[in-house]
């Protein structure tokens, strides 16, 4: 099976389009592309009761944020601050780059 590509990348400012976070934008953290899915900042969040260990003595309830389908979030353009699918653009080199589809600007900066 191969590797599906999301359209959002670990560190992609991203707009929430469903459940309880509806609306939000927020930052993502990580990036999952052979689940589909991402965990969004302060986005579909849990609590855990986790038991006493050597590394947290304490135990108690932990808040922790859960990946999400990666469909449930559109991309927001550092140019134009919309949310935006985005369109392959290739560069002189001969990279496929993501672009915005309303303003047409590079959403991946070259390093």
């Amino acid at each position: 099976m191969t590797q599906a590509k999301l359209h959002v990348k670990k560190g992609d400012t991203v707009l929430v389009l469903s459940g309880k976070d509806k609306g939000k934008q927020a930052k993502v953290i990580a990036a999952m592309p052979a689940k589909g899915k991402v965990v969004v900042e302060g986005v579909n969040k849990v609590k855990r009761h986790t038991k006493p260990t050597q590394v947290a003595p304490q135990g108690g309830i932990v808040v922790k944020e859960m990946p999400m389908h990666s469909s449930k979030v559109m991309l927001v353009c550092p140019a134009c601050k919309k949310a935006t699918r985005i369109k392959k653009t290739a560069l002189a080199s001969g990279k496929f780059v993501r672009a915005c589809k309303k303003c047409g600007e590079i959403v991946d900066k070259e390093k």
